[in-house]
């Protein structure tokens, strides 16, 4: 075992023991805060249920409907000009909104295609340099009672548009 797969794997352990130790040092009720923050967080789920809901059906909507069919077809002229793979295209369209339907896109990509082939790495790629922004959103939002999102919405797209052309055309110079 290399020293730093022996430093990670005794993070977690160690942050938990440092949070513990300071705070029975400064004399903090450690179970009492605990669960008061348990509390607070289970309340804050509960007021996100319908968000998520709303989120997931409207996923589910759109891929059940073919409108993500036909979305990739009537885009594909300019994809091919772009050098975008069209294969991508859903891996594109769902990151920002669903991390499990993102993750099942990679899944048949990889299936597809083979996770060392282009497709598979620019996929990967993909995968690990995006966010679900609108789940995110939603999520930290909701969680704080913020409902005018518009200049985060904007950026958090364009900047998952950024992300899927840079992966493409990262794995792209990076090919051997």
């Amino acid at each position: 075992m290399n020293v730093l797969t022996f430093l990670s794997n005794l993070m977690l352990p160690s942050t938990l023991a440092l949070i513990l130790v300071i705070g029975i040092m400064r004399r903090v009720p450690l179970f009492d805060t605990f669960i008061e923050g348990a509390k607070e967080g289970f309340g804050t789920s509960i007021n996100l249920i319908p968000q998520l809901i709303a989120m997931m059906v409207a996923v589910s909507i759109f891929r059940s409907s073919g409108a993500l069919t036909l979305l990739i077809h009537a885009v594909q002229p300019l994809l091919v000009r772009l050098h975008f793979p069209s294969e991508l295209l859903p891996l594109a369209l769902l990151r920002p909104i669903s991390g499990a339907g993102s993750l099942a896109v990679v899944t048949d990509l990889f299936k597809t295609h083979g996770p060392d082939s282009l497709i598979g790495r620019m996929a990967s790629v993909m995968q690990g340099s995006s966010d679900t922004t609108l789940y995110v959103l939603t999520v930290y939002f909701g969680s704080v009672g913020i409902r005018n999102a518009r200049y985060a919405v904007k950026v958090g797209l364009l900047s998952d548009l950024v992300s899927a052309f840079a992966s493409v055309l990262a794995v792209y110079l990076l090919q051997k």
